[in-house]
């Protein structure tokens, strides 16, 4: 702890955090004329394209809510519906060519952005930071809803 400080307990450091980090991305989301949710969207389907269930779980989302989603971003050409290959009856969402070029705009910015909240920050704490969170997400089942480069190419997490 720096001197002066006061300290602060896990919850409100959390809590916090959060809203920082909410903030940075809506910031990020405006300046790229995507509504929050869009830009979740787009991070999400980085990795591959998703089923609406699969999508439905990762954003919180009722599928009502999400099918809306989808068709305003498949109107914006950011996404399309495809079939699913392992069921006939299913459609999956992926990125458009537009999508994905926007996608990955915004998540090199967005990602930035979050990585100069911590340059206050040296570098033994920042990789501490990053082990403890990384854990933290890990043993909570977070959904990978922003993934770093190597995972978005394989989707899978890197240890």
């Amino acid at each position: 702890m720096i001197k002066g400080e006061e300290p602060m307990g896990i919850a409100a450091a959390l809590v916090r955090t959060s809203f920082l980090v909410q903030a940075v991305y809506t910031e990020a989301s405006r300046e790229y004329g995507l509504p929050v949710q869009q830009a979740q969207l787009i991070c999400v389907l980085m990795a591959q394209p998703r089923g609406m269930g699969e999508l439905s779980t990762m954003l919180g989302l009722e599928k009502s809510s999400l099918t809306g989603l989808v068709d305003r971003a498949e109107r914006r050409g950011l996404v399309r519906r495809e079939p699913d290959p392992l069921d006939r009856r299913a459609v999956r969402v992926a990125l458009s060519p537009e999508g994905a070029r926007v996608s990955g705009d915004f998540y090199a910015d967005a990602s930035a952005r979050m990585e100069a909240l911590a340059d206050g920050v040296g570098p033994a704490e920042r990789d501490r930071l990053a082990a403890v969170l990384g854990r933290l997400v890990r043993s909570n089942e977070v959904p990978m809803v922003f993934m770093e480069p190597k995972q978005q190419q394989t989707g899978t997490p890197t240890t």
